[in-house]
């Protein structure tokens, strides 16, 4: 077994800054930190996961490596809830709330450099829906990447 190396503990505040976020924006019933594996109840849920993380190239100094630390929030409302006409624009009211946060405080209060708004370092904040069984049970989804960026990861050891 690895022990634990506290040089990596800056992920730690990163990924509770950006659960505490979706929890605060007051739209979804329950905030995962996985993706769930038995369908979520009615209302909206959010799961966040990481999705990469990459050296930057052109963000880095000569003595430590800046990255990019992509999390993908997934937000889900089942599509059997009543009224059928309102799923997409309460999903879409939930998805631009947190889209407006990220634009807002931008920085996580000084956690990360930014979340990458405009694609500055390829991968822009965006949100994308779709749909998704789970269990028999479809959900209408909408997928934001949340693109944060990461002063001084790693020391450049020569």
């Amino acid at each position: 077994m690895t022990t634990p190396d506290s040089s990596e503990s800056w992920i730690d505040d990163i990924f509770d800054a950006v659960v505490s976020d979706a929890q605060a924006c007051g739209y979804f019933d329950k905030v995962n930190t996985h993706e769930p594996k038995r369908k979520p109840g009615n209302g909206l849920t959010a799961a966040i996961w990481v999705q990469s993380l990459d050296p930057l190239q052109g963000a880095s100094s000569l003595i430590n490596t800046s990255a990019r630390l992509l999390f993908m929030l997934r937000a889900y409302s089942n599509m059997l809830q009543e009224p059928q006409d309102m799923i997409d624009p309460n999903l879409l009211r939930a998805v631009s709330n947190l889209m407006r946060r990220y634009h807002d405080d931008f920085d996580f209060a000084g956690v990360i450099r930014n979340v990458d708004l405009l694609g500055e370092f390829g991968i822009a904040l965006s949100a994308n829906a779709g749909y998704l069984d789970i269990d028999g049970t479809v959900f209408r989804v909408m997928d934001i990447s949340i693109p944060c960026i990461v002063n001084d990861v790693w020391e450049q050891i020569p």
